[in-house]
């Protein structure tokens, strides 16, 4: 009995204590658009000695933590790296549960009362969704459709994903788009930096440009995620956590760092 008091008063203290650093951080200036590669999942599983789909669970309920914190703070933007292209070459069980773990998630969050109405947030999922199983297109047509007309927050999800692969498409699209134009004078065809951005999947889905990049496990490498879209005034922060244990006391000094360097701007 002791010990689930003294349970209750740490929850209700760690709950005091997010309450009073998300009032904190909002009274600073806060950025629209943050992304996180959620690295991990694996080596937290293998640490806890759990299997490796109870890692991949556990990042997706830190991803539900995190994400709330995110829109608490009127974030208007939050993408997420979930599945790369290149993990369709893992092992077929590993990849079954995350299929299926992505189905079971995105039907759970478009329920009504969940995390996307209460905030409003619309939901995407970006990437070549043709290499989903079936299954899970439908469980994204299905959350698309229902969160298409919330407009107060955005979170892309971005699955079976590559840069390299949005970027081609991009130009392809931009491409195509200038040839469509009637050009009367010549045939030559004109493709700007601005005309490629405008194709890429996060502008089509409406996303803000990135501001913030997190990365977590420790590993300090982009992995093929939003390389276009890390301008110049993109921060990119590498974390040491695992991604099912980070969360909001984490994301703390990497705000507190966006708020430092927009008001170093603002003074000079």
């Amino acid at each position: 009995m002791l010990l689930r008091c003294l349970r209750w008063i740490r929850v209700k203290v760690v709950e005091k204590a997010e309450r009073l650093l998300l009032r904190v951080l909002a009274s600073g200036p806060i950025p629209r658009h943050v992304a996180f590669v959620m690295d991990g999942n694996r080596r937290y599983a293998r640490r806890t000695q759990q299997a490796i789909n109870q890692g991949h669970s556990d990042g997706f309920v830190a991803l539900r933590r995190l994400l709330e914190a995110c829109l608490r703070l009127q974030i208007q933007c939050v993408s997420v790296y979930a599945f790369a292209i290149d993990n369709f070459r893992r092992s077929p069980e590993e990849i079954d549960h995350l299929m299926n773990l992505a189905h079971d998630k995105l039907m759970e969050m478009s329920q009504h009362g969940q995390i996307l109405e209460e905030y409003g947030v619309r939901l995407n999922v970006l990437g070549k969704t043709a290499l989903l199983p079936e299954f899970v297109q439908e469980a994204i047509r299905h959350v698309e459709s229902v969160t298409r007309h919330n407009n107060k927050a955005i979170l892309n999800i971005c699955m079976s994903y590559s840069s390299q692969d949005e970027m081609t498409t991009a130009v392809e699209s931009a491409v195509r788009l200038s040839l469509e134009k009637p050009n009367p004078e010549d045939c030559e065809i004109t493709v700007t930096e601005d005309d490629v951005s405008a194709q890429l999947m996060t502008s089509l889905a409406g996303s803000p440009p990135l501001e913030i990049l997190v990365r977590t496990s420790g590993v300090k490498r982009l992995s093929d995620y939003l390389l276009w879209q890390c301008s110049e005034n993109t921060q990119i922060h590498f974390c040491k956590a695992y991604w099912p244990e980070f969360g909001l006391f984490d994301l703390v000094p990497i705000l507190l760092d966006y708020q430092r360097k927009i008001w170093g701007r603002r003074i000079s």
